[in-house]
């Protein structure tokens, strides 16, 4: 059995709006079959790294949370913290971040949360039905504890993932610290001596006994840890760091289990906009120019169709030329068997496709999907 996705354009007649599009998009895909009443509404959204301008601008997200608070629910705009070293670390930055984005009460008109809490610590484990690499997914306790799950995608490309869209936004955008470091590797964490002052934070923060200071710096003792990725939270120095070690294909999959986690037993809907598609993901402090041009928004209540057809669409788009896309620029980086697959151009050592067939094996979607366009 097929699943629709909605899709709309971005072209608008005079006196309408993309905002009234976007909305109308909405609701033509079934976003009031969920009863929003009295309901803590997570609205899952990537903010946005500094100095990054292709996120999605704020707007959308407070159409989508003004029509969830006219059916009586309770919307929160919300990310987990970031693993690697960066600005969005710990939930202070990541407020800073969110609110010098647009992602401020004053703006969207709801409030921004952290999931995952201060330092990233803050989740709940979830049983994974099924999980043939997650039994248990670290999820921030905000995502966890909500009662109905948006995802608000900005679909783009990804160094690791391939590309970044709705489930990368759920699995990997809800996983706290330790959720990100299971997906990101397969071993335990690395630490950079030069940045550690031997504080004896991680040792403290440690319940394996995994890691001690030995003349003044720590050490990570690779027969006790476990590779939980605790310590990193707790680092003053981000001098713990994981050693990005997964094979992507399997990345990908455990991406889908935590998706699996995230939404299982619980309503939720998606819309993925493919629009701005930089090559790589939001959480870079810059972006490149896009590769294809602006394609539109797509709404579905199946993670994975809603995944596949954005693949299928920027497929189908001409490459921006110059872009990092373009195989005649970059003719000694690219290969020409992965011409019809953009984001394979781009990340040529990526397995996107393994994390679709792997969510579909679990049951989450399915990627045979029929495409109704609203106007």
């Amino acid at each position: 059995m097929s699943s629709k996705v909605y899709f709309a354009d971005m072209h608008v007649k005079m006196g309408d709006s993309i905002l009234d599009k976007f909305k109308r998009l909405i609701i033509k895909a079934g976003i009031d079959e969920i009863d929003f009443q009295d309901k803590f509404v997570a609205v899952k959204v990537h903010f946005g790294e500094v100095g990054n301008m292709a996120f999605l601008r704020q707007q959308y997200a407070k159409v989508l949370c003004d029509h969830i608070k006219e059916k009586g629910g309770k919307p929160f705009l919300t990310d987990s913290n970031t693993l690697y070293v960066g600005y969005r670390n710990n939930a202070l930055n990541h407020l800073d971040a969110a609110y010098m984005n647009g992602y401020n009460p004053l703006s969207t008109g709801v409030h921004t949360i952290i999931a995952d809490g201060l330092r990233g610590t803050d989740e709940r484990a979830i049983p994974v039905e099924g999980g043939e690499y997650v039994k248990e997914a670290k999820i921030g306790a905000a995502i966890a504890e909500a009662d109905i799950v948006i995802a608000l995608s900005h679909f783009k490309g990804h160094i690791n993932a391939g590309f970044g869209g709705c489930l990368k936004n759920i699995g990997m955008g809800s996983g706290s610290k330790q959720g990100k470091m299971e997906m990101h590797s397969s071993g335990t964490p690395r630490i950079s001596k030069s940045r550690c002052i031997g504080c004896g934070m991680c040792v403290k923060n440690c319940a394996n006994d995994g890691v001690h200071v030995i003349d003044g710096k720590a050490v990570i003792d690779e027969e006790h840890c476990l590779g939980c990725g605790f310590c990193i939270a707790y680092c003053p120095k981000e001098a713990i760091m994981t050693k990005w070690d997964e094979a992507k294909p399997v990345m990908n999959k455990k991406i889908a289990e935590y998706t699996k986690a995230v939404i299982d037993g619980k309503p939720s809907f998606n819309i993925n906009m493919l629009i701005d598609v930089s090559p790589q993901c939001d959480c870079d402090s810059c972006n490149d120019v896009p590769i294809i041009p602006d394609v539109g928004m797509f709404a579905s209540f199946d993670p994975v169709a809603i995944d596949q057809a954005c693949v299928d669409a920027a497929n189908r788009q001409p490459v921006i030329e110059g872009s990092a896309a373009d195989v005649e620029e970059h003719d000694h980086d690219h290969d020409h068997d992965h011409v019809h697959d953009l984001f394979k151009v781009v990340h040529p050592d990526t397995d996107w496709e393994a994390g679709l067939i792997h969510a579909e094996k679990l049951g989450i979607g399915t990627r045979e999907y029929e495409l109704v366009t609203v106007e």
